[in-house]
């Protein structure tokens, strides 16, 4: 019967054994059977151990864009990933944040696994119902900025689905079927209207308004960050910008990292709305063609 032989490692010499060690066909089963079993449960368990149970949702909607090339840094280098609400609205460079010039922006986020959803391509802000049903809106994007207008449902729907094939043109990936009114401003005729052609709308919780839209002379960015921090639990869905015209002291410099690095201290971690209870079955979905 012809044996054959296996050569063992030992330290300091990383060729052979002095020890041959024979092997009897059949006799090593039981030791790599065990072997593998405690190895896939050990694989099994790594998911356990590295599941979040104390999630939070960052979202940020678009705006003058000029912090977000550090939003994306911060996020990148705590490796958080986030939901974007995307809006075609002015920039500080004299273009819009859905322009080819953000192109390469945008489709790097998409790479890096966040999560998308849709903020209006004019950034219509609700106003009020009308019979019909209509909506009476005020965009402050596009070529009717600050002008009120009236959308029917068919056009609102519309406004809703055109940053999604601005996405797929910029990033080659699909928007999730969520969206988040301007302003947080709808109505129940609005939202019905949404859900009839597919969307599911987004709001924030109450401690999750991070308040970087609030003016810096009244609410600093040092108070907005101690009141994050105390204030937001496990849950919550928090709301910043990709920039806000009418601060002074811009927030995402002062407070972004110190309130991710914060919040995981609490034991909490980031995750986009695709992981969330009720909404990540639209998150996950792909938005509307139109």
């Amino acid at each position: 019967m012809r044996r054959e032989r296996e050569e063992r490692r030992v330290p300091g010499d990383p060729r052979r054994s002095p020890e041959p060690v024979r092997r009897v066909r059949g006799a090593w089963r039981p030791r790599a059977l065990a072997a593998g079993a405690a190895c896939a449960l050990l694989l099994s368990s790594r998911p356990l151990l590295a599941a979040c149970d104390k999630p939070v949702y960052l979202t940020f909607d678009t705006g003058h864009m000029a912090v977000a090339p550090l939003v994306a840094e911060v996020l990148r280098r705590h490796a958080v990933k986030a939901t974007f609400f995307l809006a075609d609205e002015r920039t500080t460079t004299g273009g819009t944040s859905l322009d080819d010039a953000w192109a390469a922006w945008w489709r790097e986020r998409a790479a890096e696994g966040h999560a998308f959803g849709s903020h209006t391509w004019d950034h219509d802000v609700w106003q009020a119902d009308l019979p019909g049903p209509v909506f009476r809106v005020r965009p402050t994007a596009g070529p009717s900025a600050n002008r009120p207008r009236v959308l029917d449902a068919q056009a609102y729907c519309e406004q809703l689905a055109r940053p999604a094939r601005r996405l797929a043109e910029m990033a080659g990936t699909p928007m999730g079927a969520i969206f988040r009114a301007p302003g947080g401003r709808t109505s129940p005729a609005l939202l019905q209207a949404a859900a009839r052609c597919g969307w599911t709308h987004v709001h924030w919780s109450p401690a999750g308004f991070l308040g970087d839209e609030l003016p810096s002379e009244r609410f600093p960015n040092r108070q907005l960050l101690e009141r994050a921090l105390r204030d937001v639990k496990p849950g919550d869905i928090l709301l910043a910008h990709l920039g806000i015209w009418s601060r002074q002291d811009p927030w995402a410099p002062a407070v972004l990292e110190p309130l991710i690095a914060g919040l995981k201290a609490r034991g909490m971690c980031f995750v986009t709305l695709r992981e969330h209870p009720t909404l990540g079955r639209a998150a996950r979905a792909k938005a509307p063609a139109s």
